[in-house]
């Protein structure tokens, strides 16, 4: 079997960073996926999808180093399951409602837009080649 899905959205608070005991690095960050539609009655909706992000190895590196809160991005990767519901993971918002969140695990993070401080170009991608004042970068 093969899954993968594929979004694009902003950061919802700036990524942390650690470390498994075999010394991997993974950092977590969250994404808000926005889409806008008109229901049945005329009136404009506009809905939310939160989804948590974990990114593994080097690229967890690259992400910590270069993303920040609100900052776009473009996430390829697997949906993970709720290990006791087997959905998405549910919480109780600070106004009393109920919510929802996805886990995916990152293959791929591309950087999008300028928004925020520093970051490599648009269309960067999170990989060591990406990552500014790398070896590759140098022109002799």
């Amino acid at each position: 079997m093969f899954h993968k899905i594929i979004l694009v959205g902003n950061l919802g608070k700036d990524p942390e960073m650690r470390y498994t005991p075999g010394g991997q690095p993974v950092t977590s960050f969250s994404v808000a996926s926005n889409r806008k539609y008109t229901d049945s009655g005329g009136q404009q909706v506009e809905e939310t999808i939160w989804f948590r992000i974990s990114v593994w190895g080097k690229q967890a590196e690259v992400c910590k180093q270069y993303l920040s809160k609100g900052r776009q991005v473009l996430v390829e990767g697997r949906l993970v399951c709720d290990r006791q519901t087997g959905g998405p993971r549910t919480y109780k918002r600070q106004n009393g409602e109920m919510g929802t969140s996805f886990e995916i695990n990152a293959e791929t993070v591309r950087f999008l837009g300028q928004r925020g401080e520093g970051g490599p170009a648009e269309g960067g991608e999170a990989s060591p080649a990406a990552a500014p004042g790398t070896e590759e970068e140098i022109p002799f």
